[in-house]
């Protein structure tokens, strides 16, 4: 191995131990004497990963307006919505105890939902027990 080879070697190692123990990411890394045909080194920063909140247990409400509304069990007593997936089954009426009021949001999801009326683009649900289903 030629003295500039092995100058490039511990260059290179060196820069590479200390960008990954820094943290520090760096867009290129010039060494003097080096030929035009090696590439740069790039060290990227890990990925962030932000984990999605645990949905509520369970949510009782008068009213939900959403565009997606997901759950494992639903019962509700009017359900409108364009698009419905789970498996429905009718019911004569649901009886909803300490609702929350009325819940208008982009997005709901909780393992159970009671509620009087949901409105929605969509459902998704494994289980839907419905006394009035209205598609849009």
């Amino acid at each position: 191995m030629t003295q500039t080879k092995r100058l490039l070697v511990a260059v290179l190692g060196t820069a590479t131990l200390i960008a990954s123990v820094a943290g520090v990411s760096a867009n290129h890394v010039r060494v003097e004497g080096v030929p035009p045909t090696t590439a740069p080194v790039v060290v990227a920063p890990p990925a962030v990963v932000v984990p999605a909140p645990a949905p509520a247990q369970t949510l009782q409400a008068d009213e939900i307006q959403a565009g997606v509304v997901r759950a494992n069990i639903i019962y509700v007593n009017k359900l409108e919505a364009d698009e419905v997936r789970g498996a429905v089954h009718q019911t004569r009426s649901v009886n909803v105890k300490d609702s929350q009021g009325k819940i208008k949001a982009p997005e709901v999801a909780a393992s159970v939902i009671y509620a009087d009326e949901i409105s929605a683009n969509t459902v998704v649900a494994d289980t839907i027990y419905v006394r009035e289903l209205k598609r849009r």
